[in-house]
This record gives C-alpha cells, sequence and structure tokens, in this order.
C-alpha cells in the first residue's frame, strides 16, 4: 500500500491511498480519514459506497461529512467503485463496466475475471484498513449513494455479522426490478434471475424471518429525485421491512435531487446515526 496524499482535517488526518488489488487484478486507490480520537486507540468506522460513474474522490470531496465524524470519532473510509486499468473490460454506457461495480462477484465472462466487487470490499479491502489503520473491525458500518446505497444494503445485509450499521441515500432498493439493475445483472451474473435476488437488498428482507431486534436501517430520499419513479422505488423495500419487523427510518424529503447538494443537507443525521449504533 502506497500513501499519494496526506491532509490537515478537521483536526484528524485524510489520506489518499493506493494499493494492488488481488481480488480485482489492478490498482485501486481509496481514502481514510482518521479523527484526533484514533491517536489515542482505535475507533469505529464506516465505509462509504458511492454511485455511478463516481470514483473514490466523489465522496472524499463533495460529501462534507468530515467535520461530522470528526465530532463523533468516526473514521470513513471511501473506496472506488470498480475495478481500474486498461487491462480491466469496460463499456461504453455509464451504469455498466468501469465506474459501475454494483458492489457484486461477477460470474459472466469477461466481467468475472476483475468485477468481484463483493469479495474486494468485505474481505480485501476491510481486511487491509483494519491491519493498516486504527480502526475498530467488530465496530464498523456501511453506507452508500444510489448505486452505493444498493450496495450498503446489500452488503450489510449479507455480511451483518461484520457491519453493525446501514445507511443509504437514494438507494436502488429492487434492481431485480428496474432497468439499471437489469443491465447489470443480466450482464455481470447473467439470464438466471435467482442469482439477481442476491444482490437485492428488497429481495434479501423478504428472506428474513425476524429482524425486530436489529438496528434501525436509515434512508434519505429526495421527492425531486428524476430517478424516484423509475430506478430507485423506496416504498418496496419498506413494505419488506415492515413484513419482517427491520425498523427503517425512511425520509421523504421535498424540492432535493440525487446530487451531493443533497448528500451534504442530511450526512450529519447519517454519521450521528453510526456513531449511535457503533457505540453500543
Amino acid at each position: 500500500m502506497k500513501q499519494l496524499e496526506k491532509y490537515k482535517c478537521f483536526g484528524g488526518e485524510l489520506g489518499i491511498y493506493e494499493h494492488q488489488s488481488d481480488a480485482l487484478k489492478c490498482s485501486m486507490k481509496f481514502s481514510v480519514f482518521l479523527p484526533a480520537q484514533s491517536k489515542s486507540g482505535k475507533v469505529p468506522f464506516i465505509t462509504f459506497l458511492s454511485g455511478l460513474t463516481c470514483t473514490h474522490e466523489n465522496f472524499t470531496t463533495k460529501a462534507g461529512a468530515y467535520g461530522y465524524a470528526a465530532r463523533e470519532g468516526l473514521a470513513i473510509v471511501a473506496p472506488d467503485t470498480s475495478p481500474r486499468g486498461d487491462d480491466v473490460p469496460d463499456d461504453e454506457a455509464y451504469d455498466f463496466g468501469k465506474g459501475a461495480g454494483f458492489y457484486l462477484n461477477a460470474t459472466k465472462s469477461p466481467w468475472a475475471k476483475n468485477y468481484q466487487m463483493e469479495q474486494y470490499i468485505t474481505q480485501e479491502l476491510n481486511e487491509l484498513v483494519c491491519d493498516q489503520f486504527p480502526l475498530m473491525p467488530d465496530s464498523q458500518g456501511l453506507a452508500g449513494h444510489s448505486m452505493g446505497g444498493h450496495g450498503a444494503l446489500v452488503l450489510g445485509l449479507k455480511h451483518d455479522d461484520l457491519y453493525k450499521s446501514i445507511s443509504a441515500f437514494s438507494p436502488i432498493v429492487a434492481p431485480s426490478q428496474v432497468p439499471w439493475g437489469h443491465k447489470a445483472f443480466s450482464g455481470y451474473l447473467g439470464d438466471d434471475k435467482q442469482e439477481w435476488l442476491k444482490y437485492d437488498a428488497t429481495a434479501l428482507i423478504s428472506e428474513k424471518a425476524n429482524r425486530a431486534s436489529c438496528p434501525e436501517i436509515l434512508i434519505d430520499q429526495g421527492k425531486e429525485d428524476n430517478f424516484l419513479e423509475e430506478q430507485l422505488k423506496p416504498h418496496l423495500f419498506a413494505t419488506a421491512c415492515a413484513d419482517v419487523g427491520q425498523a427503517l427510518n425512511l425520509r421523504l424529503h421535498d424540492g432535493y435531487d440525487h446530487s451531493y447538494y443533497f448528500i451534504q443537507s442530511f450526512i450529519e443525521d447519517h454519521i450521528k446515526h453510526h456513531a449511535q449504533i457503533l457505540s453500543s
């Protein structure tokens, strides 16, 4: 692992790093924010998963999260959204290929060689940051936006032994039922729709017998989001949560869209949501 940049940030430290990923078979960049509290011991942390077309830089530079994280003593890891490099297969469309890894393990050629994003996020990167930084492996959560909100919900539900808290902005909650998911899943996973359901948050929560004792999930969604009706459909996830007793705080906001201005407006609430759960 190599440090590319380092900044003093809200009394803590923000670093940009690069490493060679075995899971993705390419070089990957990510950022880590460490609050001042990490100087005296390990701290809880969240991993923030970004959306379509993004890299590690979008959340790092646009979200406005680090002042709130510093106050709560919370570290934040921000990875890239897909494998990168000249040898990684790509597609001309913005919603498939590079910048659109969908946080799954691809099984269909040629994508399977590199697009192992679930393995990368939950195993390789997780083990790397917990080994190299003063982070608490047993006190971590997942957050994300859009495609990354899908990733946070899916990976948080599939790996609930690892992630204790979950939140999302404008997530794709039922990708097997919307165009973005149809395209990504058929390309990465093939035509077997049973395989699609393994990466569908609404389907995953529906399989749970009882989630009444699990921590609340926080979702914020703008009502002026251009993708709300066709691609996001948060009501499907809300219904599935109600059926299994999963506490869900789904907040719909008048006048807000899909942008990082929306994330900036409510990121403090998400930081507090994770800090409260992870400190209990």
